[in-house]
C-alpha cells in the first residue's frame, strides 16, 4: 500500500467550575488561565511542538490540538493521546495557580463536541490525497461513507431535546448542514474542499473531514482514520462506489443517528433503498476485495476485524463484543447500568455528569479509570505516549520539523514555522520550504541546526 500522511485537529470543550458551588469563569477566562504557563514562558497560545504538532487557542475559546503528520496509525494515536496529556498538564497548573490565588476554581476539559448551550466543536481529519482532476467526483461518492460512519465510530450522546431523551449515535453529525462545500463555519459540511494541500500542490491534495466525533477509546479513533484510509487507498487503486450515493444525505445523516439499530431505509440516488449497515458492510467487502489484505500492519488489521465485528454488532442489537472497544456500545454500556442501578432515566442531571464524565480528560474524568478497569481498550503505552510528546514522527516530515523546533528551543533561538515552512528570525537565511509530507531527510535542515547550534549562547561550566 502506498505511503499517505493523516493527522487530526482536536477542538476541547473547556469549563471553570467550583465543587463547592460557586460561579462558573467564563470560558475565555478559563482559556487564558490554561495557557497562562506558555505566555509566562514569553511564548504564545499558538504553537508548533518540538513533536511536530501544533497547540493552540482556537475561535471560541477552544483549545485545540493538531497531531503531526502520521503515516502509522500507531504514531497517531500516541500523537492524539499526548496532544490530551499536555492539556490536561495544563489544567492542573491552571488549578494549583488558581488555589494559589485563594480560589477553589478547577479546569475540566472534554472530547466532545456539543456543549449546554449547542455550541458545536470538531474534530478535524486529514487525509492526504494524489492529486486528480476529478477530485469533486471522488468526495461526492465518499459522503455515503461518512453519513453512515457515525454508526460505528460516533461518540454516543444523549439527546435532551428529542420528545423522550434518548441515546443517539453522533453529537457531530446534527449539527452537518452541507455534504460537500469549501466552507467551514458557514454551512459546515461533511468535507471541507478548500484546497489547501500544506504540500506540494501539484502533487498532493489534502482531504479535510470535518464529520467526525472526538473520540475518547482510542479503537474508536483507530477505526475512524483507519477505515477512510483504506477506502481512500482502494478508490485510488479504482474502486468505484459513486453507486451508493444517497439521495439526500443531510437528511439521512440525521436518520441515521437516531435509529441505534442503524436499519433506517436510506434512498440512494439511484432510487435503490439500503441502511446504514448494510452500506457500511458493501463498502467494506468493496474496500477488502482491492487491498492486499495479507500485506497489512497488525493495526490496520486490526481496524479491518474490528470494523467487521463492529458492523456485526449494530446489526445483531448485541454490542457485548465491542463494548470495550466503540464508544458508543462503551457509552451505552455505562449509562444503561447506571440508571439500572440507580433508577434514574436519561434525563436525569446525574446522567447529564456521567456522560459529561466519560469526556473529561482531567484526572477527574473517567477516561483512564475506564481503560485500568478493563471497561475500554489502551492500544498506546504509557511510555509510548511520553515519547510522543517530545517527539515527532520518524516516518514524516514532521520529524524534520520537530528537530529544528527542538534545536531552536534549546538554543533558544527564535523561528517562525507552520506545516511547510521554517524560518530562523533576526537572519538572512532564507525560509525552508518543506513541500514533501512524507520526506525524512533534507540537507537544508541539517544546515540549519548546524547554524542554529552556531549561534546557541555558550553557557559557563
Amino acid at each position: 500500500m502506498r505511503r499517505r500522511v493523516f493527522g487530526i485537529e482536536t477542538e476541547y470543550g473547556l469549563t471553570a467550575a467550583s465543587p463547592s458551588g460557586g460561579a462558573p469563569m467564563d470560558a475565555e477566562h478559563a482559556a487564558r488561565q490554561l495557557f497562562e504557563p506558555l505566555l509566562h514562558q514569553g511564548r504564545s497560545s499558538n504553537l508548533f511542538l518540538r513533536n511536530g504538532g501544533r497547540l493552540y487557542l482556537d475561535v471560541g475559546a477552544h483549545p485545540e490540538y493538531a497531531t503531526a503528520e502520521c503515516d502509522r496509525l500507531e504514531d497517531l494515536l500516541e500523537q492524539d493521546r499526548a496532544g490530551a496529556s499536555m492539556l490536561a498538564d495544563l489544567a492542573v497548573q491552571a488549578d494549583e495557580a488558581l488555589a494559589e490565588l485563594g480560589s477553589d476554581l478547577h479546569l475540566h476539559l472534554f472530547r466532545n463536541n456539543l456543549d449546554s448551550q449547542g455550541n458545536s466543536y470538531g474534530c478535524h481529519e486529514n487525509y492526504l490525497l494524489h492529486r486528480r482532476r476529478d477530485f469533486r467526483q471522488v468526495a461526492d461518492a465518499l459522503v455515503a461513507f461518512f453519513v453512515t460512519r457515525q454508526i460505528l465510530v460516533g461518540n454516543g450522546w444523549i439527546n435532551t431535546a428529542a420528545a423522550s431523551p434518548r441515546l443517539q449515535f453522533s453529537q457531530r453529525a446534527d449539527q452537518m448542514w452541507d455534504a460537500v462545500s469549501s466552507a467551514t463555519t458557514r454551512s459546515r459540511p461533511i468535507i471541507n474542499t478548500r484546497d489547501e494541500a500544506l504540500a506540494d500542490s501539484g502533487a498532493y491534495r489534502r482531504m479535510h473531514v470535518i464529520v467526525g466525533d472526538t473520540n475518547v477509546a482510542e479503537p474508536t479513533t483507530a477505526l475512524k482514520v483507519g477505515m477512510t484510509e483504506l477506502l481512500i487507498h482502494a478508490i485510488e487503486d479504482g474502486l468505484q462506489i459513486e453507486d451508493l450515493a444517497l439521495a439526500d444525505p443531510m437528511r439521512a445523516i440525521r436518520e441515521v443517528n437516531s435509529d441505534l439499530s442503524g436499519s433506517t431505509p436510506l434512498e440512494l440516488a439511484n432510487g435503490r433503498t439500503t441502511s446504514a449497515v448494510a452500506l457500511q458492510r458493501e463498502i467494506r467487502e468493496r474496500v477488502l476485495a482491492r487491498i492486499p489484505i495479507a500485506e497489512l500492519d497488525p493495526m490496520r488489521a486490526y481496524v479491518v476485524d474490528l470494523w467487521g465485528r463492529g458492523i456485526d454488532a449494530i446489526a445483531s442489537g448485541d454490542w457485548s463484543s465491542i463494548d470495550t472497544e466503540l464508544d458508543i456500545a462503551i457509552k451505552y454500556k455505562l449509562l444503561t447500568s447506571y440508571c439500572a442501578r440507580s433508577g434514574a432515566s436519561l434525563a436525569d442531571p446525574r446522567v447529564a455528569r456521567l456522560e459529561l464524565s466519560y469526556s473529561d480528560i482531567t484526572a477527574d474524568g473517567l477516561w483512564e479509570r475506564m481503560e485500568r478497569a478493563g471497561l475500554m481498550r489502551r492500544l498506546t503505552t504509557v511510555e509510548g505516549v511520553r515519547r510522543a510528546q517530545t517527539i515527532a514522527p520518524a516516518t514524516t516530515r514532521a520529524s524534520l520539523r520537530g528537530r529544528i523546533i527542538a534545536a531552536a528551543e534549546d538554543a533558544r533561538a527564535d523561528l517562525s514555522v507552520d506545516w511547510v515552512h521554517v524560518r530562523l528570525d533576526e537572519s538572512s537565511t532564507i525560509p525552508l520550504s518543506l513541500q514533501d509530507p512524507l520526506a525524512t531527510t533534507d540537507p537544508r535542515v541539517d544546515a540549519l541546526i548546524a547554524q542554529i547550534d552556531a549561534q546557541s549562547p555558550t553557557i559557563p561550566a
